[in-house]
């Protein structure tokens, strides 16, 4: 869908700026910002075993030991009883 919106000049700056140091265009910028913002990411716990990141990419958090491919498919087999 194609809108218009207006946004305070030093913002949409701001927004170009961000865009161009990201490598996006601002349509992508603006679309992330209003996902984060209406589907906000869950709390992460100090426990949890991966954390979500801004563009809703999940990242296995350090634990203090190297990822084996083992462990990969225990939290994969996990994530299949949850669902």
């Amino acid at each position: 869908m194609k809108t218009t919106i207006e946004l305070p000049d030093d913002l949409f700056r701001s927004a170009k700026q961000k865009a161009l140091h990201q490598n996006t265009t601002l349509k992508v910028l603006i679309e992330r910002a209003l996902r984060r913002e209406i589907y906000p990411l869950p709390e992460s716990s100090e426990n949890a075993v991966y954390e979500v990141d801004r563009y809703g990419i999940p990242t296995l958090k350090p634990q203090g030991k190297p990822v084996s491919a083992d462990f990969v498919y225990k939290l994969m087999d996990a994530s299949d009883l949850e669902g």
